[in-house]
């Protein structure tokens, strides 16, 4: 992504936008009696709550507030009776869900790319294999989470399952195609100077494919939490996905808009960490922009 010319404007434009996003949100369904036809139905409270009262709420689910309106104290231990007290509070279904999505992601970036580069440099087993993964993939991943949690419980191993099967066909197919697209004059010049395959593979063909496989790594991490999200509404013990489908049992909307703007928000900032990482790991194409 490029970076802006005016960070500092493109930050006032970003603030802006919030407040008059958080504003009509807040405000625009109490003019709503008197102009239907401007103010959408799909602001009703009953939806979607209210960032006042979502924020009420998610002070409620991180045990920072009682159901009383009185903050917990740290010093006289309030805080921590209400965090043993709730097995599944904001901060133990975030951490739950991160953990899942973590070893999702791991496990279906690492397995994809190891089946990616593997198939991509065999034209035989690439002509073997090819209608099998086609026939897998053709499959909806999420109509298979149901299957994967009766067949690993409701555990989190069902979903660190989910999470990796929705990644891993994305990470593949990016690192094939990259193995694939790698300029065979490189690798005929490494076999001339006596390189072997392995260090072909590890000098030329790797860092080659490196661009395609980052390019799939941002959506991999948002895939990886889907699936675990999707897993836990089918059956968690604790996790924000049980949070959401406890919250729509007793029809609170605000339970269910915390649950929502967290997901958000670490999608937003794992998404940040994989830029990161993409512009360190990758830097020496940018040097060679450059020149």
């Amino acid at each position: 992504m490029r970076r802006a010319r005016h960070p500092g404007r493109t930050l006032a434009w970003q603030m802006l936008i919030c407040v008059v996003f958080l504003s009509i949100w807040q405000w625009g369904y109490d003019l709503h009696a008197r102009l239907p036809w401007l103010v959408p139905d799909l602001l009703d409270p009953y939806f979607v709550s209210k960032p006042s009262q979502i924020f009420e709420h998610f002070l409620i689910l991180s045990c920072l507030k009682s159901k009383l309106g009185m903050f917990n104290g740290w010093l006289n231990g309030e805080f921590a009776r209400c965090m043993a007290r709730s097995e599944n509070n904001l901060w133990i279904a975030t951490a739950v869900t991160l953990k899942n999505t973590f070893f999702g992601f791991v496990t279906g970036v690492s397995s994809g790319f190891a089946a990616g580069l593997v198939l991509g440099r065999s034209d035989r087993l690439s002509a073997i294999f090819q209608p099998f993964i086609t026939a897998v993939n053709s499959i909806p991943r999420i109509a298979l989470a149901p299957i994967i949690v009766l067949a690993f419980g409701i555990g989190d191993t069902s979903k660190i399952v989910t999470s990796w099967i929705v990644v891993v066909f994305l990470v593949f197919f990016n690192t094939f195609e990259g193995a694939r697209s790698i300029d065979e004059g490189f690798v005929n010049a490494s076999r001339l100077l006596g390189a072997s395959e392995w260090q072909i593979t590890r000098t030329v063909v790797i860092p080659s494919t490196m661009a395609w496989v980052f390019a799939s790594l941002t959506p991999a991490i948002s895939f990886a939490l889907i699936g675990v999200i999707v897993g836990e509404f089918i059956g968690a013990e604790r996790g924000i996905g049980r949070l959401i489908i406890e919250s729509e049992a007793r029809a609170e909307a605000s339970g269910m808009m915390v649950a929502v703007i967290v997901l958000m928000l670490v999608g937003v900032a794992l998404s940040a960490l994989i830029w990161r990482l993409q512009a360190y790991l990758l830097r020496w194409q940018q040097h060679n922009l450059a020149e």
